[in-house]
C-alpha cells in the first residue's frame, strides 16, 4: 500500500470486488485496534501504524465508492 492506488484503469466490476475486500480489511484493523487498547496489549507504535494504515483504506475505499457512485445532476 506504499504505492499510490491507481483506479483509472480499472473497471468497475474489478473495483467492486476490491471495495468489499477493503472494507473487510478496515474493519478487520477497527477490531484489531479495539481489542488492543481494551486489553492494553499494544505498544504506541504499533497502534499508531494500524490507524495510518486503516485511514489509508479509509481514503482509498472513498476515492472507489466516488467512482462508483453516478453524478446526480440537481
Amino acid at each position: 500500500m506504499n504505492a499510490p492506488f491507481d483506479i483509472s484503469m480499472k473497471t468497475d466490476e474489478v473495483l467492486r470486488v476490491e471495495l468489499e475486500v477493503f472494507r473487510r480489511e478496515h474493519r478487520e484493523l477497527d477490531e484489531s485496534i479495539r481489542v488492543m487498547q481494551e486489553r492494553g496489549t499494544a505498544d504506541q507504535l504499533m497502534l499508531q501504524r494500524l490507524k495510518k494504515k486503516k485511514l489509508a483504506l479509509k481514503d482509498i475505499i472513498a476515492r472507489i465508492e466516488d467512482r462508483l457512485t453516478p453524478d446526480i445532476i440537481a
